[in-house]
Protein backbone atom coordinates (compact mmCIF):
# COMPACT_ATOMS: atom_id res chain seq x y z
CA UNK A 1 0.00 0.00 0.00
CA UNK A 2 1.10 3.54 -0.65
CA UNK A 3 1.64 5.95 2.24
CA UNK A 4 -1.29 8.17 1.10
CA UNK A 5 -3.65 5.19 1.26
CA UNK A 6 -2.36 4.22 4.70
CA UNK A 7 -2.89 7.80 5.88
CA UNK A 8 -6.41 7.72 4.46
CA UNK A 9 -7.20 4.49 6.33
CA UNK A 10 -5.71 5.91 9.55
CA UNK A 11 -7.90 9.03 9.14
CA UNK A 12 -10.96 6.81 8.78
CA UNK A 13 -10.02 4.73 11.83
CA UNK A 14 -9.41 7.81 13.98
CA UNK A 15 -12.65 9.40 12.80
CA UNK A 16 -14.85 6.37 13.44
CA UNK A 17 -13.20 5.46 16.77
CA UNK A 18 -13.78 8.89 18.33
CA UNK A 19 -11.68 8.24 21.43
CA UNK A 20 -7.87 8.08 21.47
CA UNK A 21 -6.75 5.03 19.48
CA UNK A 22 -3.54 3.25 20.44
CA UNK A 23 -0.76 2.95 17.83
CA UNK A 24 -0.52 -0.76 18.59
CA UNK A 25 -4.19 -1.29 17.69
CA UNK A 26 -3.84 0.64 14.43
CA UNK A 27 -0.69 -1.35 13.58
CA UNK A 28 -2.56 -4.63 14.15
CA UNK A 29 -5.46 -3.55 11.92
CA UNK A 30 -3.16 -2.39 9.09
CA UNK A 31 -0.61 -5.17 9.66
CA UNK A 32 2.34 -2.79 9.76
CA UNK A 33 4.96 -2.24 12.47
CA UNK A 34 3.92 0.21 15.23
CA UNK A 35 7.00 2.41 14.54
CA UNK A 36 5.92 2.87 10.90
CA UNK A 37 2.30 3.64 11.95
CA UNK A 38 3.48 6.17 14.52
CA UNK A 39 5.68 7.95 11.93
CA UNK A 40 2.80 7.95 9.41
CA UNK A 41 0.39 9.46 11.97
CA UNK A 42 2.93 12.13 12.94
CA UNK A 43 3.38 13.01 9.24
CA UNK A 44 -0.40 13.24 8.84
CA UNK A 45 -0.61 15.36 12.00
CA UNK A 46 2.02 17.73 10.59
CA UNK A 47 0.08 18.04 7.31
CA UNK A 48 -3.08 19.01 9.22
CA UNK A 49 -1.16 21.68 11.13
CA UNK A 50 0.59 23.11 8.07
CA UNK A 51 -2.68 23.37 6.15
CA UNK A 52 -4.52 24.84 9.17
CA UNK A 53 -7.30 22.30 8.65
CA UNK A 54 -10.58 22.20 10.56
CA UNK A 55 -9.47 18.95 12.13
CA UNK A 56 -6.33 18.08 14.03
CA UNK A 57 -4.71 14.97 15.39
CA UNK A 58 -3.73 15.00 19.04
CA UNK A 59 -1.56 12.53 20.94
CA UNK A 60 -2.55 11.13 24.32
CA UNK A 61 -0.31 8.46 25.92
CA UNK A 62 0.90 6.87 22.66
CA UNK A 63 -2.65 7.02 21.33
CA UNK A 64 -3.99 9.41 18.74
CA UNK A 65 -7.35 11.11 18.35
CA UNK A 66 -8.96 13.12 15.56
CA UNK A 67 -10.42 16.36 16.97
CA UNK A 68 -11.66 19.70 15.78
CA UNK A 69 -9.22 22.58 15.50
CA UNK A 70 -9.21 24.42 18.83
CA UNK A 71 -9.12 27.76 16.96
CA UNK A 72 -12.68 27.08 15.78
CA UNK A 73 -14.12 26.58 19.27
CA UNK A 74 -16.37 29.68 19.21
CA UNK A 75 -18.05 28.60 15.96
CA UNK A 76 -18.50 25.01 17.09
CA UNK A 77 -20.00 26.18 20.37
CA UNK A 78 -22.56 28.33 18.55
CA UNK A 79 -23.64 25.38 16.45
CA UNK A 80 -23.67 22.83 19.24
CA UNK A 81 -25.37 24.85 21.96
CA UNK A 82 -28.52 22.92 22.73
CA UNK A 83 -31.68 24.77 21.81
CA UNK A 84 -34.35 24.49 24.44
CA UNK A 85 -37.33 23.95 22.18
CA UNK A 86 -39.18 21.70 24.54
CA UNK A 87 -42.42 23.24 25.65
CA UNK A 88 -43.54 23.56 29.23
CA UNK A 89 -45.73 21.05 31.00
CA UNK A 90 -49.13 22.11 32.30
CA UNK A 91 -47.69 22.13 35.84
CA UNK A 92 -44.76 24.34 34.80
CA UNK A 93 -47.12 26.76 33.03
CA UNK A 94 -49.30 26.96 36.14
CA UNK A 95 -46.30 27.65 38.37
CA UNK A 96 -44.95 30.21 35.91
CA UNK A 97 -48.29 32.04 35.84
CA UNK A 98 -48.47 32.07 39.63
CA UNK A 99 -44.90 33.39 39.92
CA UNK A 100 -45.52 36.00 37.23
CA UNK A 101 -48.61 37.41 38.95
CA UNK A 102 -47.65 36.98 42.62
CA UNK A 103 -43.89 37.60 42.61
CA UNK A 104 -41.89 37.59 44.72
CA UNK A 105 -43.33 34.30 45.97
CA UNK A 106 -42.03 31.23 47.83
CA UNK A 107 -42.37 27.62 46.73
CA UNK A 108 -44.65 26.98 49.70
CA UNK A 109 -46.98 29.80 48.63
CA UNK A 110 -47.05 28.45 45.06
CA UNK A 111 -47.93 25.00 46.38
CA UNK A 112 -50.63 26.53 48.57
CA UNK A 113 -52.27 28.10 45.50
CA UNK A 114 -51.90 24.98 43.32
CA UNK A 115 -52.66 22.47 46.07
CA UNK A 116 -49.84 20.14 44.94
CA UNK A 117 -46.05 19.93 45.20
CA UNK A 118 -44.25 22.11 42.68
CA UNK A 119 -40.56 21.23 43.13
CA UNK A 120 -40.10 19.72 39.66
CA UNK A 121 -41.92 22.54 37.88
CA UNK A 122 -39.86 25.17 39.74
CA UNK A 123 -36.67 23.27 38.91
CA UNK A 124 -37.63 23.18 35.21
CA UNK A 125 -38.42 26.91 35.18
CA UNK A 126 -35.09 27.70 36.86
CA UNK A 127 -33.26 25.50 34.34
CA UNK A 128 -34.96 27.26 31.42
CA UNK A 129 -34.14 30.60 33.09
CA UNK A 130 -37.79 31.70 33.09
CA UNK A 131 -37.68 32.30 36.85
CA UNK A 132 -34.89 33.04 39.29
CA UNK A 133 -34.22 33.40 42.97
CA UNK A 134 -35.03 37.00 43.99
CA UNK A 135 -33.93 36.67 47.58
CA UNK A 136 -35.07 35.06 50.83
CA UNK A 137 -38.03 35.71 53.07
CA UNK A 138 -37.15 36.99 56.54
CA UNK A 139 -38.87 34.23 58.52
CA UNK A 140 -38.08 30.76 59.88
CA UNK A 141 -36.17 28.67 57.36
CA UNK A 142 -35.59 31.74 55.17
CA UNK A 143 -37.49 30.34 52.16
CA UNK A 144 -36.41 31.38 48.67
CA UNK A 145 -38.44 34.03 46.86
CA UNK A 146 -38.95 33.50 43.12
CA UNK A 147 -39.63 35.97 40.35
CA UNK A 148 -39.61 36.03 36.56
CA UNK A 149 -36.64 36.89 34.36
CA UNK A 150 -35.99 38.87 31.19
CA UNK A 151 -35.98 35.52 29.39
CA UNK A 152 -39.60 35.09 30.53
CA UNK A 153 -40.51 38.51 29.14
CA UNK A 154 -38.81 37.76 25.80
CA UNK A 155 -40.36 34.29 25.53
CA UNK A 156 -43.86 35.70 25.97
CA UNK A 157 -43.32 38.87 23.96
CA UNK A 158 -43.70 41.22 26.91
CA UNK A 159 -41.85 44.50 27.43
CA UNK A 160 -42.46 44.44 31.17
CA UNK A 161 -44.67 42.75 33.74
CA UNK A 162 -47.18 45.56 33.28
CA UNK A 163 -47.94 44.00 29.86
CA UNK A 164 -49.34 40.87 31.52
CA UNK A 165 -53.11 40.59 31.01
CA UNK A 166 -55.13 41.53 34.08
CA UNK A 167 -56.24 38.58 36.21
CA UNK A 168 -59.83 39.83 35.87
CA UNK A 169 -59.63 39.11 32.13
CA UNK A 170 -59.05 35.44 32.93
CA UNK A 171 -62.00 35.37 35.30
CA UNK A 172 -64.17 36.68 32.48
CA UNK A 173 -62.85 33.91 30.22
CA UNK A 174 -63.69 31.28 32.85
CA UNK A 175 -67.19 32.70 33.22
CA UNK A 176 -67.74 32.77 29.47
CA UNK A 177 -66.47 29.21 29.18
CA UNK A 178 -69.00 28.08 31.84
CA UNK A 179 -71.77 29.80 29.89
CA UNK A 180 -70.69 28.02 26.72
CA UNK A 181 -70.72 24.65 28.46
CA UNK A 182 -74.28 25.25 29.77
CA UNK A 183 -75.60 26.04 26.29
CA UNK A 184 -74.01 22.87 24.84
CA UNK A 185 -76.04 20.63 27.19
Amino acid sequence: MEEKEIQSIIESLLFIWGDPLNVKNIAEVLEYPPEFIRKTILDLKKQYEEQNRGLQIIEVNNSFQLCTNTNHYDYIQKLCTPVQNKGLTQAALEVLAIVAYKQPITRHEVEGIRGVKSDKAISTLLEKELILEKGRLEKTGRPILYGTTETFLKAFGLSSLEDLPAIEDFEKLDFDEDEINKTDE
